[in-house]
């Protein structure tokens, strides 16, 4: 299967940089685990389960360079629930002063699919009053176009470190394919979607937090209706899911 094979390459990438870590000296090696349990499984506006999901994710960092591995199960896939997704991120990240910029490259092993495929990215952000970030992302494989998602966000802060996290994002899609595609069954762009997020992260111990969350996202052009609609098979555009994410920083 290839996503036991993306298991095994992460695997040994982080094996590499820890054992490399203990006998060199070179930038701090931390790491995360998180899960999200979600009531639907969304994904730049298509809803891609018609149940809950359970998405673990674990992660890696050795200093501007990252590494993660996340997967989906669907408690409703062919009626007995299945995992469907594995996906594989490697990065770099680049900061200077307020400025950060991230590149990186995404390995989706889509289970219930006869075809993976991959991507590239770039991401620009800002430290700034509503943390704008711009990121494009080019599908290379199936896709053969790109996905570009403009955000913003605030978060404030409570005592004892609790923060109310609030977001905004548009998705602009330059003829992707795996984005959908309009009422002629050609790839398309156009204005895709937007998504309205609000979550409350609390910390349970210095290593420990959990965040329940809230979003809702719709169309932003007609093309964009007609595509997500086939995804859906309630056949409806917009999509009010929330969850609760729990991790683990280490």
């Amino acid at each position: 299967m290839k996503s036991l094979k993306i298991m095994v390459v992460t695997a040994v990438l982080a094996l590499g940089v820890s054992i490399g870590s203990v006998y060199a000296e070179g930038p701090e090696v931390s790491g995360s685990a998180s899960v999200d349990v979600m009531s639907n499984y969304v994904w730049r506006g298509l809803k891609l389960s018609n149940a809950y999901v359970v998405q673990p994710s674990v992660g890696i960092t050795y200093g501007g360079f990252g590494a993660n591995l996340w997967a989906n199960w669907d408690s409703d896939w062919m009626d007995s629930g299945e995992h469907t997704e594995t996906d594989l991120t490697l990065n770099y990240v680049f900061s200077k002063d307020k400025f950060s910029l991230d590149t990186g490259y995404i390995y989706y092993a889509l289970e219930g699919s006869p075809n993976d495929t991959q991507e590239v990215y770039m991401s620009a952000s800002f430290d700034v009053v509503l943390s704008p970030a711009l990121t494009v992302y080019y599908d290379f494989e199936e896709g053969h176009g790109a996905f570009i998602v403009a955000s913003i966000g605030h978060s404030f802060e409570f005592s004892e470190g609790v923060t109310f996290d609030v977001g905004a994002s548009a998705g602009f899609n330059a003829e992707n394919l795996v984005m959908g595609t309009d009422a002629d069954g050609e790839a398309f762009s156009d204005f895709y979607n937007a998504d309205l997020s609000a979550s409350l992260s609390i910390p349970i111990s210095d290593a420990v937090s959990v965040a329940p969350m809230i979003a809702y996202t719709f169309p932003l052009s007609d093309d964009a209706e007609n595509a997500i609609e086939m995804f859906s098979d309630d056949s409806d555009s917009t999509t009010v899911y929330g969850g609760i994410n729990a991790t683990l920083s280490f």
